[in-house]
């Protein structure tokens, strides 16, 4: 079988399903396993968060969508070439990926029919059913269904082990700066699994932009920043404007070294890797109940006493390696 993935989340699933050998096209977004990389990329996105920062980032995308295009180019002379048996794609969000409908209109014309796959995950359990729809859609319905055992088990011991928590803490997860956005879908489920409570979104919900008050107001033990498409040290690009807002200094979460970057590949992609962000999570919100979950170099955390004594300015400087 060939197939074409153009989403991360499509391409993790698949190499996780043993199906790397059958993964005939990708999308320049697709890193995760290294072998993804040796593909041929056949979806590229006209957005580079990696060189421009949230506000830049904003502004092209606006100018995209306001001249009617799409903010990434698919291959078309390689998808009537090559004629693959099944395509990944997704529905959730058009920034992130191409989206099902461009798709669709792309492959109109193809002499024989690729099977589209539309992946559109909305909770923790929609994650792992996208899995299942993989797998019944390229022949491996049997190890998509091992690997979401496997996931289940993993969370199952994370909830065992949380049974004997003293308290769990307000927590927050932020997956955009400039502006603010909170990443919903299958977020809430993620911070709920892990032992935090945080009441504030719903499981499923739609991302949303908040004003920067609603955080304020929320006041979290913890708070989290995971931002789409960014690795640690975008991250400590965008933080600063966060030192710019009024009362950030007064967070509890700030004064008490409690505010963390993640990498996000754990959580803005709904596939297997999931689950290690709900146990990275779970070790980050209970230290004393988890040890050796979080993967070096994917967290930093707040020195929240070096912080206190030094001016606005040197908020990056002051985070430091997890564990």
């Amino acid at each position: 079988m060939k197939i074409c993935s153009l989403l991360p989340s499509g391409t993790e699933i698949l190499f996780a399903l043993g199906l790397g050998d059958q993964v005939a096209g990708v999308s320049d977004l697709c890193d995760f396993p290294a072998e993804a990389r040796t593909k041929p990329v056949v979806s590229r996105s006209k957005v580079d968060p990696s060189v421009l920062s949230s506000d830049e980032v904003e502004a092209v995308m606006i100018g995209l969508l306001t001249r009617g295009e799409s903010p990434f180019e698919l291959d078309q002379e390689w998808l009537a070439r090559e004629s693959p048996d099944v395509i990944l794609t997704q529905d959730l969000c058009h920034v992130c990926e191409v989206d099902a409908g461009q798709v669709t209109g792309v492959v109109a014309g193809m002499e024989v029919q690729p099977e589209i796959v539309v992946l559109q995950p909305k909770t923790f359990e929609g994650v792992l059913d996208s899995i299942l729809q993989v797998g019944r859609a390229c022949d491996a319905g049997e190890q998509a269904a091992q690997t979401v055992a496997a996931m289940r088990r993993r969370v199952q011991a994370i909830q065992e082990k949380l049974q004997t928590a003293a308290k769990r803490p307000r927590v927050f997860s932020l997956e955009g700066i400039n502006p603010l956005v909170v990443g919903g879908h299958w977020i809430p489920d993620m911070l709920g699994l892990a032992g935090g409570i945080q009441d504030m979104f719903a499981p499923g919900c739609a991302a949303k932009r908040l004003d920067w008050n609603e955080v304020l107001d929320y006041g979290p033990d913890k708070l989290f920043i995971d931002l789409c498409s960014s690795d640690l040290a975008r991250n400590l690009r965008e933080v600063p404007w966060l030192e710019r807002q009024e009362g950030w200094r007064d967070l509890s979460s700030v004064r008490n070294g409690e505010v963390y970057l993640i990498d996000h590949s754990y959580f803005s992609r709904p596939g297997p890797r999931n689950v290690e962000g709900v146990e990275l999570l779970a070790e980050l919100m209970h230290p004393q109940l988890f040890t050796g979950l979080a993967p070096r170099g994917t967290v930093v955390k707040l020195d929240g006493e070096r912080y206190a004594g030094r001016p606005d300015g040197e908020l990056a400087e002051c985070f430091q390696p997890y564990p």
